[in-house]
């Protein structure tokens, strides 16, 4: 039997305990058929194998994140880029150059702006962009996605006004009148929301397909999806159709729908390898840049409020029977908690599920698991919780976090140290669009926690890092089990899928500061090359 395709005279990591390196890989269809020796790997390259030299390449299992927004950030590559606006002004002459461009009538959505990295550090008001936007409605989110930005024309269009009320889970800004500012934070986009048309399938398919172009390009070959409402797994399935789909996604839909899969009979990790559903996601708090992340004592420079409990929690009991049903379902549930309160209340409704449900494999999540309780950190390995955290959050917020939360609080921010020490499973993921979805970064945040300001050379919180090599295993072996499929994929073994991705540099040997200038050469999804970076000079050859 020969192999389709070999990759020989590289460094194989394959996240196999028993035998971690390899020197050379076969593929066949788009299975691994054997991991070994050039000398052994060679011998199944036959007429018309195709042949990659590494010439001493890293070889790593094709990155899996374990939480993005997969076409919100598809979506948001082809609108305003806010970014990395380092000012008001700036944010302001973006949007008026973008809303030139537009036809009049249509919504300018997502930017994802962050005011803290303007100086100062002040919120923005719809006044910013009314006299830039006249004609076109806005609605711009902070990175965060926990709070947004409205002109004035999309406050009309929803009939927003001083005369609207405040809602639970959520704030709308308002100034010394009462009058909206155009800031609103959690549920209180809806508000906006509510009147914003949905996007076309055709909106929808061109979206995921600039998703995936961006994921092929970091060597991301499997995605968890956590915003998979029915028309995105639409577009999913269109592209799936078609022999486009280049990405594995594993769809999460909303807690407080999950009657919609379990009515079916859908249980987590239902459907194939390319695009499987059965997991929910819920929300307990919102965000500390938003400062709607719940905790138990107040912020710092916001001394008046601790954060605010999300719209479903502050129903507490009809959120703990939507987690307790949908697990008894065979649904897998994970639940959005940054603040340590938020964190703390939803490990309680997990052990409350396992009490009342009885004992199963069911892989609770808790996504981002930021602010930790010193007492909650053991909780996570002992109710055998997944934390899904984005190591890149930890450099960004480590910028700022300071000005928000006491020292106390933030030893054990991102405490991915404490956290795998006590037995946890970490899942790493971006929060694409949020952050880049770019692993390499995310591994480099987890390794060093050298802030984004270049304060902090030896690391924020330095005991709180890991070593690359575990950052490699969340971001593989970790999110695969996160998404119950660590049987198929996580590891380069014989019987898996052929995902892989090919490295500049041996991020196992090298200073791990030196990861940020590391680039993919080389992805390979389901056993063919689907990107290859320009300059990377690595030969492939037919024989």
């Amino acid at each position: 039997m020969f192999a389709d395709t070999v990759l020989v005279h590289g460094k194989i990591w394959t996240e196999d305990a028993q035998k971690p390196e390899a020197e050379a890989v076969a593929i066949e269809g788009n299975r691994i058929l054997r991991v070994g020796t050039s000398a052994q790997i060679l011998k199944l390259a036959g007429p018309g194998t195709r042949v990659i030299e590494l010439g001493g390449r890293r070889v790593t299992p094709g990155f899996n994140d374990s939480h993005v927004h997969f076409l919100q950030g598809g979506a948001g590559l082809a609108s305003v880029q806010l970014v990395d606006a380092a000012s008001q002004a700036i944010v302001r002459e973006r949007i008026a150059a973008f809303a030139k461009t537009r036809p009049k009538g249509e919504w300018i959505l997502n930017g994802f702006w962050d005011h803290e990295k303007w100086t100062p550090a002040q919120i923005p008001n719809h006044e910013l962009i009314d006299d830039v936007t006249p004609d076109n409605p806005v609605f711009v989110q902070r990175l965060d996605g926990h709070m947004a930005l409205a002109n004035a024309v999309a406050m009309k269009l929803a009939g927003v006004d001083k005369t609207t009320k405040d809602m639970a889970g959520g704030v709308i800004v308002r100034d010394a009148e009462g009058n909206p500012t155009g800031i609103f934070k959690d549920a209180a986009t809806e508000l906006i929301e509510r009147v914003i048309p949905p996007p076309t399938q055709a909106q929808l398919q061109a979206a995921a397909e600039a998703a995936q172009k961006y994921a092929r390009e970091n060597g991301v070959t499997s995605v968890q999806d956590m915003s998979a409402a029915p028309d995105a797994l639409r577009a999913y399935e269109h592209l799936l159709r078609q022999g486009k789909l280049q990405v594995r996604v594993s769809g999460h839909q909303p807690l407080p729908s999950w009657k919609r899969l379990a009515g079916p009979g859908v249980e987590s990790n239902f459907g194939g390898e390319m695009l499987h559903i059965g997991g929910l996601k819920g929300f307990a708090d919102g965000s500390l840049g938003s400062t709607t992340a719940w905790f138990f004592k107040p912020y710092l420079d916001t001394p008046n409020t601790s954060g605010i409990a999300s719209d479903e929690l502050s129903k507490p009991e009809e959120m703990y029977a939507n987690i307790r049903d949908a697990d008894r379902e065979g649904l897998q549930v994970a639940i959005h908690a940054i603040g340590d309160r938020a964190i703390h209340t939803i490990l309680d409704f997990y052990e409350r599920v396992e009490k009342e449900n009885g004992a199963r494999d069911r892989r609770f999540r808790i996504e981002h698991a930021q602010h930790l309780l010193w007492s909650d950190i053991p909780r996570f390995a002992g109710l055998q919780v997944i934390a899904s955290m984005q190591p890149y959050h930890c450099i960004d917020d480590g910028r700022w976090a300071a000005k928000r939360l006491d020292a106390e609080r933030l030893k054990t921010t991102y405490a991915f140290r404490s956290l795998l020490d006590s037995g946890a499973t970490l899942a790493f993921g971006s929060d694409w669009p949020v952050a880049p979805m770019v692993p390499l970064m995310g591994i480099y945040a987890a390794a060093t926690r050298r802030t984004l300001d270049g304060r902090n050379p030896g690391g924020w919180i330095p005991e709180q890092k890991i070593t690359v090599a575990e950052a490699v295993h969340a971001y593989t072996i970790g999110s695969a089990f996160a998404e119950g499929e660590e049987n198929i994929k996580g590891s380069i073994l014989p019987g898996k899928l052929a995902d892989l991705v090919v490295l500049s540099d041996d991020i196992f040997h090298i200073d791990p500061v030196q990861i940020e200038k590391t680039h993919v050469d080389l992805t390979i999804f389901d056993g063919k090359v689907t990107f290859q970076r320009e300059g990377a000079a690595i030969l492939v050859s037919t024989r």
